[in-house]
């Protein structure tokens, strides 16, 4: 026959629609031609493909070859699309009798000796051809990454002589098998750490409720230490969370299929620009918001980004997701991720140190905590001083461990899927009149609070959640006027970061 048509997938943020490759060879000089807003790495696929079918033992057509990849108005990148072409090709020529090859999804970037080399994406193109019914064909590094979307034949092939065997039935590739899990990584010890009792009381509550959190102190005292051991304290992610965050890291080439349920832990340089952090690309692709998606963003020395960078937060700290628009593609990623930030209380870092070290102006200071606009603060939940140390505190034995604090995490964030089914941070307005109910002390305190902190809605609605945490944690039904004072505590650190 002189046409074939077989299916592949595109990567389209978080989807993976499904894209025909029709193949034509006709008479006439020879060519080869490839259309469906292809980007460069999928024009490239002209040479590869022609070196692997030689290198494979069979004969290049020399006629006219004309590769469709339909829909034509959606862009196609990366080498996936090397293996069904150069199948088609095949097909179209008469080298190779293939049958029901209409129930079957390709995909593999083609070296020039004919062997398949692994694709980004094998995640979401599983799924999308799970949705389908297909078996899907794809390399054998990329075949364990597939497996994870359950209820599909997987096929792993080594190369495209392997995939040409299959289709003609001479031999059966293998059905993939899942990768081998290993036992679940150890955390850095929150027991390291010394002293700083209220960052470790935050960070507790922060992973109790999902909350966001800002540590402000001088350098060299734990602010570092203390986010990096925060992942340990998290319980672990439930199916659904752990395959829509491989999805997600899979659409970006990062993920390790042996890693599956571990919870992402992101911690990117404060020169990362607006693209890096959020998400774009002529193709928008998944920015750190997103690969820390149902994880940990940890952005150290916060004042450092560029505001326009920082102020891209907002929106996805608010709605768990975010959206990126260009003149012909349009993606939307999750980005519901936790921020642990830190900073210093001046530019050179040392007010209030003991050793009496700073030199900043009150101009200075005040130029540099307006790097921090308002609304982004008043998306953070708890902002903790970390003061330095005493000798006598470095000297002391170690802390709570990090499985005595994760037991009572568990144990309180159990107790919110059973009374809202989600987190304490993810509840709306409605929902807080519902499940944050406050004793009369609690309440006259609460309205205390917002007349002399001048507290905006938000801000009143942050105290109210985390002041529902702390009642979790502490087996409470209503919240008393204890646990308001403590929320409100975390919120009256933002005036004054320094301590």
């Amino acid at each position: 026959m002189s046409l074939a048509i077989l299916r592949s997938r595109a990567l389209a943020g978080m989807q993976a629609p499904e894209v025909a490759v029709e193949v034509h060879v006709s008479n006439g000089l020879p060519a080869f031609s490839l259309v469906g807003l292809p980007d460069v790495e999928v024009r490239e696929a002209r040479d590869r493909v022609r070196a692997a079918i030689l290198s494979s033992g069979f004969d290049f057509p020399a006629r006219r070859i004309t590769v469709n990849l339909a829909p034509a108005d959606l862009p196609k990148e990366s080498g996936r699309f090397d293996l069904p072409i150069a199948l088609g090709i095949l097909i179209a020529a008469g080298s190779l009798e293939a049958t029901d090859i209409d129930g079957i999804e390709f995909a593999g970037e083609l070296s020039l000796t004919g062997a398949l080399r692994p694709v980004r994406g094998a995640l979401p193109m599983a799924l999308g051809a799970r949705a389908a019914g297909r078996t899907f064909v794809l390399p054998a590094a990329s075949a364990p990454e597939a497996v994870i979307a359950g209820g599909i034949d997987v096929r792993a092939a080594t190369s495209l002589l392997d995939v040409c065997a299959h289709l003609c039935g001479q031999s059966t590739l293998p059905r993939a098998e899942p990768a081998s899990a290993p036992e679940r990584a150890a955390c850095a010890d929150l027991a390291d750490v010394r002293g700083q009792l209220g960052a470790r009381r935050a960070l507790e509550i922060a992973a109790a409720g999902n909350h966001s959190v800002l540590m402000s102190g001088p350098p060299g005292t734990g602010k570092s230490m203390l986010a990096a051991r925060f992942p340990g304290l998290l319980p672990d992610m439930d199916e659904a969370e752990a395959l829509e965050t491989a999805a997600v890291l899979s659409g970006a080439g990062l993920f390790d299929p042996v890693a599956l349920g571990r919870r992402p832990f992101r911690a990117p340089h404060h020169s990362a620009s607006a693209a890096a952090l959020v998400g774009g690309g002529a193709i928008p692709r998944p920015g750190e918001i997103s690969l820390a998606h149902n994880g940990v963003l940890f952005l150290d020395e916060l004042p450092e980004f560029d505001r326009r960078v920082l102020e891209a937060l907002r929106e996805p700290l608010e709605t768990g997701h975010v959206t990126i628009s260009r003149a012909a593609h349009r993606a939307e990623f999750p980005a519901r991720f936790q921020l642990i930030a830190a900073m210093n209380p001046c530019p050179c870092g040392y007010l209030g140190h003991p050793s009496a070290r700073c030199r900043c102006t009150p101009d200075q200071i005040a130029r540099y905590r307006g790097r921090l606009s308002g609304p982004l603060l008043d998306r953070i939940d708890l902002t903790v001083v970390v003061p330095p140390l005493s000798e006598h505190e470095l000297r002391a034995g170690p802390g709570e461990a990090s499985a005595e604090v994760r037991r009572r995490v568990c144990a309180a964030r159990a107790l919110q899927q059973q009374r809202q089914g989600k987190s304490n941070q993810r509840l709306e307005a409605a929902d807080i009149d519902r499940h944050c109910p406050l004793d009369d002390a609690a309440r006259a305190l609460l309205a205390q609070a917002m007349n002399r902190l001048r507290l905006s809605a938000r801000a009143y609605h942050r105290c109210l959640k985390v002041a529902r945490t702390i009642a979790d944690l502490n087996g409470r039904e209503v919240i008393a006027a204890n646990e308001v004072a403590e929320a409100v505590q975390f919120r009256r650190a933002l005036d004054a970061p320094a301590g």
